[in-house]
């Protein structure tokens, strides 16, 4: 049977004729469907199964607050899981599925679940699967997996392409209805830059559909009007099919636009990430309708009363032939004689207040429509679809006094503002009792940075839910929105009408002396099945918190996020406690608004350019020599340099012994180099660094360590002052971002007083290390300064050129070897190195890689960042309690050190250690001790945290944290090795090679 009417339809093409399938059947419709219209003209009112008892589920809504109507989407690499029918716009060769079934919709093997839904309360699984233990890994969590879930992921790889767009405006107006338009048109002719983003394909949101008249005309050409005048101002930009996301801090905003969602063959980025920086937000999202909790209220064909109406005018679908109206406010008249006009039956309008005399009642019963009063719905007979309604007493117990056949259910419980953007950027809400709904508060507004209101809610969004009031409202939050971003707006009178509503009347439970029986039959949350019984069986067992009771029942959670099940649970939970609404407060809203694909969010950042890979000026060189890479943070770094036919063991030996013999060259651009400035970047550095660095002089290094705040070792490097106010400050290869994040972080959170600049230069210039016995030799070839000892000592650093070329050349060394570490500019880099290689060539000049620099480093005791630390580790624990300044008054970890754990005399400290025989021990092993712990693990007392073979001293050495190590030289402990066998090792000074420096200081 189709259910499309023969006429009407503002929004679809009847002359374009579109075939899509749905779970494999053939199916059609038009142009301007959605694939919900779609599915309903083609009578498939049952679309989905409920996530915990598999129960039916057919349409609810028409908008981004549907629960039920989810399916996959698409095919292969461009199948989507959970999309909403409501908001899929229909295209010529459409393929869905329905979710959560097997082994079909209309035959669910899980719908078992429903008939134990008595055993299968709010909460069971906090109290189910407890015993027996070994069940938990076997059979509990399996089975957990395999339940959980709605869609299914997809698993091929996605063809499409996405993109990030920034842009920098005035006011961002979020909703493009009346409420939107009208603030737009008020705040642009002021002169603001002015975006306004609507989620639907249509602008003008319910006015058309409501029969709103503006200026005497309907909306809709108040809309085009309106639209078209916008379209022509330069300072406005409109987008459709842009959802917003979520409002942030410091005037941030995103939006989500579907490009090619409708049209996928068109070609171009299927989604754009809009990344708004805005001086001004208005919310004008409308509001949405709630759902009433009555007996049966799930089954498929039971509808909100706006989306019955939706459907009927946009798309000329009936959701059925015959339907029964359940209101508890005026609003829902206007669906009565909607579906009358379009020559469908409404048996009866059931109105839980005990009078109807509105204007709108009164034109229904004109009209010829039955309107019962102090009724309700108290049964719904059907399964897969409404077939009937017993009806009784709203103040009744549930027994029926009458039975309306009927194929469909329209309900209305009242109008909630989308308060969730507003709430999102911290705005406070109010309970408005005359609505029976939470509202903006105004005067607990969201705030720019100067104190002035940044979020301004606007029409049905802040409450104004009648015409001329959500018309006037718009108009005064666009004048409010540009006069605050610095421009002179006025606001305009209001010219919208439409006829007048009695109040709501609150109806939160029906009837309202329903049984345990009825209330188990009365759904809230559709998608996850929270009834109103276990949202009172959640107050019952302590869970007073609104926030506790969503995460024991689960209310709220689904994919939807409560858009029609939070104020409806919120009002059942005070009631169970006794309380007020206000007093219960409502969940906490977060973004997204609705949910967006990760190809969005990744925007570009796909393939090679997810994670980008970062290149030396040498990197060229480095592939031509055949170097074989490590991953360094985002960069790749030379590993080693095998010759033909050498073995990459062989290759870091030779290199090493380069260096200690002669003279090697090592890439180190890719530490990091953090460029510190200003008049307070002394006591910056000092607060941000363990040791002193404000008493560097001008032209020295010092070694600095830099902590968490919970104490614990971060990242190491040298400090150069350069002059007065200004600091070069050396991080690990990986640590450079997350050091320039930690230090502006502390900047702008915490001493944004201090007169300090940071920034980032490590890819601004190029790093050579010359190092080994003949690196001043190789220098001096080149010519132009002076480098002996006397002009540059040990930690010492100066400016001028070598061969021609600017340079700033630090005397440190991380191998223990005479050591330049010279800067040039990037884009000289490679021609600084090849003419170093010149200069040494008969000097036996070798490049070495990271593994011969950790072995070297290792030979000297040096620790390296992410092997001797690990997250857990403090600068004590290594033996560099020199490194820790005793006389500061603070810095950053020095609290956390004081405490008891910090400083326990058992925590394991650094030494070195030799195996008997020369060999090396394995990496990461541990040494047990005597004992088990509650846990029955052996005890252990110390581990391996580097381990390399020495070419220099021929033999294995290792570094690593013992309980008590320093103290127990000689010693020799076994480690136990993952084949379960153990090795012996003898703790030694962690200092093997030159402990007494003289190779670096010559």
């Amino acid at each position: 049977m189709s259910f499309r009417l023969s006429s009407g339809g503002r929004l679809i093409d009847r002359s374009a004729r579109l075939g899509f399938a749905f779970d494999g059947a053939e199916c059609h419709g038009f142009a301007g469907d959605t694939l919900a219209s779609a599915l309903l003209a083609n009578d498939r009112m049952l679309v989905g199964r409920s996530f915990k008892y598999h129960r039916p589920r057919g349409i609810v809504a028409s908008g981004a607050e549907e629960p039920n109507a989810l399916v996959g989407l698409g095919t292969r690499g461009r199948f989507e899981p959970n999309q909403r029918t409501t908001t899929t716009e229909l295209f010529d060769g459409l393929v869905a599925e329905s979710q959560n079934r097997f082994p079909s919709l209309a035959f669910d093997i899980g719908a078992i679940n429903s008939k134990l839904s008595r055993f299968l309360p709010a909460g069971f699984y906090y109290k189910t699967f407890l015993k027996p233990a070994a069940f938990w890994e076997h059979i509990y969590e399996p089975l957990i997996r395999q339940s959980a879930g709605l869609g299914r992921a997809p698993s091929e790889q996605d063809p499409d392409s996405y993109e990030h767009f920034h842009v920098h405006i005035d006011v961002l107006i979020v909703g493009g209805g009346v409420a939107g338009l009208q603030a737009a048109l008020v705040a642009g002719r002021a002169g603001a830059r002015v975006l306004i983003v609507e989620q639907t394909a249509h602008w003008g949101g319910r006015a058309p559909v409501d029969g709103v008249e503006i200026e005497g005309h309907p909306a809709e050409a108040w809309v085009a009007q309106t639209v078209a005048t916008l379209s022509g101002m330069a300072n406005v930009t409109l987008r459709l099919r842009c959802q917003g996301v979520g409002i942030y801090d410091h005037g941030f905003a995103l939006a989500h636009e579907r490009l090619t969602d409708h049209a996928p063959d068109a070609g171009g980025p299927r989604h754009r990430l809009w990344k708004i920086r805005t001086r001004q937000v208005i919310v004008a999202a409308g509001a949405l309708e709630r759902p009433l909790a009555f007996p049966g209220n799930d089954v498929p064909g039971v509808m909100l009363a706006s989306a019955v109406r939706d459907f009927v005018e946009n798309w000329a679908v009936a959701p059925g032939r015959r339907t029964v109206v359940l209101t508890n406010n005026d609003d829902a008249y206007r669906t009565a004689l909607c579906l009358l006009e379009a020559g469908l039956e409404v048996p009866a309008i059931l109105d839980t207040r005990a009078v109807a005399d509105g204007p709108l009642a009164r034109t229904a019963l004109k009209a010829g429509i039955e309107v019962r009063t102090g009724m309700t719905v108290v049964d719904v007979a059907g399964g897969k679809r409404v077939r009937s309604v017993g009806i009784g007493p709203v103040d009744g117990k549930g027994y029926p006094t009458d039975r309306i056949a009927c194929d469909a259910v329209a309900m209305s419980g009242g109008w909630s503002p989308a308060v969730h953007l507003w709430s999102h950027a911290g705005g406070k809400l109010f309970w408005d009792a005359k609505q029976a709904s939470f509202r903006p508060d105004a005067e607990r507004a969201p705030k720019s940075h100067d104190g002035g209101t940044f979020v301004h809610a606007a029409g049905a969004a802040n409450g104004a839910l009648l015409a001329k009031r959500c018309q006037l409202d718009a108009a005064r939050a666009g004048a409010a929105a540009a006069l605050a971003a610095g421009f002179d707006a006025e606001p305009v009178d209001a010219v919208a009408s439409a006829p007048e509503q009695k109040p709501v009347e609150p109806a939160w439970i029906l009837p309202r002396r329903a049984g345990p029986e009825l209330r188990m039959k009365m759904f809230l949350d559709y998608q996850n099945d929270v009834k109103v019984s276990d949202v009172q069986l959640a107050a019952r067992e302590g869970y007073e918190s609104v926030e506790h009771t969503k995460r024991y029942t689960t209310l709220g959670m689904a994919t939807d996020q409560g858009k029609l099940s939070n104020v409806n649970g919120l009002a059942i939970l005070a009631d169970a406690l006794g309380a007020e609404i206000p007093a219960v407060g409502t969940t906490t809203f977060r973004p997204p608004y609705t949910p967006l694909t990760f190809g969005a969010i990744a925007g570009p950042g796909i393939g090679e350019t997810f994670q980008p890979l970062r290149r030396t000026p040498m990197q060229d060189w480095h592939e031509e020599q055949g170097a074989h890479f490590e991953p360094v943070g985002h960069w790749r770094r030379p590993y080693c340099y095998p010759r033909k036919g050498e073995s990459h063991g062989a290759a870091i030996r030779r290199e090493v012994l380069a260096v200690r013999e002669a003279v090697g060259l090592l890439d180190a651009s890719t530490l990091g180099k953090i460029f510190v400035k200003g008049p307070d970047a002394g006591v910056f550095l000092d607060r941000v660094y363990t040791n002193m660095m404000s008493t560097l002089k001008v032209g020295r290094c010092r070694y600095g360590l830099m902590c968490s705040e919970n104490g614990f070792l971060m990242d190491d490097g040298v400090v150069a002052r350069l002059s007065e106010d200004s600091f070069l400050c050396h991080t690990t290869s990986g640590g450079a971002e997350h050091v320039h994040q930690h230090m502006e972080e502390w900047l702008q959170t915490e001493w944004w007083d201090l007169k300090v600049h940071v920034v980032n230069q490590t890819e601004q210039f190029a790093q050579i290390a010359v190092a080994g016995p003949k690196a001043r030799e190789v220098l001096d070839r080149l010519g132009g300064m002076d480098l002996s000892k006397e002009a540059l000592p040990f930690m010492a650093w100066t400016e001028g050129e070598l061969g021609g070329f600017p340079v700033r050349v630090y005397r440190i060394s991380f191998s223990g070897e005479l050591s330049f570490e010279i800067a040039v500019r990037a884009g000289q880099g490679r021609a600084f190195w090849d003419a170093c290689l010149a200069a040494g060539a008969d000097l036996g000049i070798a490049p070495y890689g990271t593994e011969a620099l950790h072995v070297l480093r290792a030979e000297k005791g040096f620790i390296m960042i992410g092997d001797e630390s690990d997250g857990t580790v403090i600068p004590q624990d290594l033996g560099l309690d020199w490194a820790v300044s005793k006389k500061k008054d603070d810095f950053i970890g020095k609290r956390a050190q004081e405490r008891s754990h910090m400083t326990d005399p058992t925590r394991w400290k650094l030494v070195g250690l030799e195996t008997p025989d020369g060999s090396v021990l394995p990496d990461g092993v541990y040494a047990a001790a005597p004992g088990r712990n509650a846990n029955g693990q052996r005890n252990t007392q110390g581990r391996v945290t580097s381990t390399y073979y020495s070419p220099t001293l021929r033999r294995g050495i290792a570094m690593g944290l013992v309980l008590h190590g320093p103290d127990r030289m000689g010693e020799v402990i076994a480690f136990t090795c993952a084949d379960g066998s153990t090795r012996e090792a003898r703790i030694v000074s962690p200092v093997f090679y030159d402990p007494e420096g003289e190779k670096q200081n010559v």
